[in-house]
C-alpha cells in the first residue's frame, strides 16, 4: 500500500483587506481572454521572445500587458532573454496572473474591472533560491483559486493554493504536481511518481485535507488531458493512443473505487485536432480545447468544444486563429 503524502495546510489570512482580490467581474465579449501570446523575433538565425505579453480578447482586440515581465529573472538575479516568464489565464477568461515589472511580484489582473492586485503574503514572492521560470501557474476554471507549483531541485518547496477571495494560502508537499482543479475550485488533483515507478493521484479539499488517494491504472496515467469533477473523485481522461483507431475517446476514472469506465468515442476529428486541455463544467458537461496545426506542426487555430461525457458529442463552442511567429501562447486554463 502506498502511504499518503503529508499535507501541510496553512490558512494565512491577508493582513489587510487591500491585499484581498475581489471576485472576478462578469466577463463579456469585450474583456474575455481567448489566449495569451508572446511574439518571437529572429536574430542571427536564432529565435527569441520579444515585445510584450498580449491577451487576445473574444472580440478580436488585443490587450497589451505592458506591466508583465517578459524576460524572467533567474535564481541568481540575472535576466534570461532566451526564455519567457510564466503567465496564466483562468478558464473563464476573466483573470490573468503574471509577474509585475515594477516590483517582481506575482499579480492577478481582473480583465473586466481593469484592476491589478498582488497575491497575498508570501505568495507574491518567489521562495529563496528559485527563479521565475522555476514555477508554474494554474487557475481554477472560475478564477477564484490560483495554484503555484514550485520546481526546486530537491522537490521540497511546498506548492501553494491561493484563495483569491479570502487571501488564505494552503500549502502542498513539493513532490506533488498539480493536475486539475475541480470546476468550483473546491478540490485540487495532484500526481506523483511512486518508488515503484507507478503514478499516484491524490485529491485535497479546500481545508487541505487529503480526501482521495490512489495508484492509478496506466490507461489513466499514460493519457492526457485529464480533469477532476466537482465530486472530488471522478476524473475525465482523453484517450488518443492505439486503442482510439480513427476516433479519440473519453473515459472516466473513479478514484474512490479504482474503476475505469468504458470508452466513449468523441465526435471531433483527431486527425485534424489535437486535445490540449479539458475541464468539467458545473454539472456533468466538459469543456475540451483542441488545436489544429499546419504541415510543419505549427499551431494555426484553437477550438473550444462542449462535450457530453455520456454520448461523446463534442460540439464546437468557439474557434479562432492563432497568430503566427509566436514564441509561446497559452489558452484559458493552461
Amino acid at each position: 500500500m502506498i502511504k499518503s503524502r503529508g499535507f501541510a495546510a496553512l490558512a494565512l489570512a491577508a493582513a489587510a483587506s487591500s491585499m484581498l482580490i475581489a471576485g472576478p467581474a462578469q466577463a463579456t465579449a469585450t474583456n474575455e481572454a481567448r489566449y495569451a501570446w508572446l511574439k518571437g523575433c529572429e536574430v542571427k538565425n536564432s529565435f527569441f521572445p520579444c515585445g510584450s505579453w498580449n491577451l487576445t480578447l473574444r472580440n478580436g482586440k488585443n490587450l497589451v500587458l505592458k506591466d508583465a515581465v517578459v524576460f524572467p529573472t533567474t535564481a541568481d538575479g540575472k535576466v534570461d532573454k532566451q526564455a519567457s516568464a510564466p503567465i496564466a489565464i483562468s478558464g473563464n477568461g476573466a483573470r490573468a496572473a503574471y509577474f509585475r515589472k515594477s516590483d517582481g511580484k506575482l499579480v492577478v489582473r481582473d480583465l473586466a474591472a481593469g484592476t491589478v492586485t498582488p497575491l497575498p503574503g508570501s505568495a507574491a514572492k518567489l521562495p529563496r533560491g528559485l527563479g521565475m521560470i522555476d514555477i508554474d501557474l494554474a487557475f481554477s476554471a472560475n478564477g477564484t483559486k490560483l495554484f503555484i507549483d514550485y520546481f526546486d531541485e530537491a522537490g521540497t518547496a511546498k506548492s501553494v493554493v491561493v484563495d483569491l477571495g479570502s487571501g488564505a494560502l494552503t500549502r502542498i508537499n513539493g513532490a506533488e504536481m498539480m493536475q486539475s482543479f475541480s470546476p468550483d475550485g473546491s478540490f485540487v488533483l495532484t500526481s506523483r511518481i511512486t518508488s515503484d515507478n507507478t503514478t499516484e493521484f491524490a485529491v485535497y479539499d479546500s481545508a487541505g485535507n487529503e480526501v482521495q488517494s490512489q495508484v492509478v491504472p496506466q490507461v489513466v496515467s499514460n493519457n492526457a488531458p485529464i480533469a477532476l469533477n466537482d465530486d472530488g473523485t471522478t476524473v475525465a481522461v482523453v484517450i488518443t493512443g492505439p486503442e482510439t483507431t480513427s476516433k479519440a475517446r473519453l473515459r472516466t476514472y473513479d478514484l474512490a473505487s479504482d474503476t475505469v469506465s468504458e470508452a466513449v468515442k468523441l465526435s471531433y476529428p483527431p486527425e485534424q485536432e489535437a486535445p490540449t486541455r479539458i475541464t468539467w463544467e458545473s454539472g456533468d458537461g466538459l469543456t475540451l480545447w483542441t488545436f489544429r496545426s499546419d504541415a510543419e506542426g505549427n499551431p494555426v487555430s484553437a477550438v473550444k468544444r462542449r462535450v457530453n461525457p455520456d454520448t461523446g458529442a463534442a460540439k464546437k463552442a468557439d474557434s479562432f486563429k492563432i497568430k503566427q511567429g509566436l514564441w509561446t501562447w497559452w489558452l484559458p486554463g493552461d
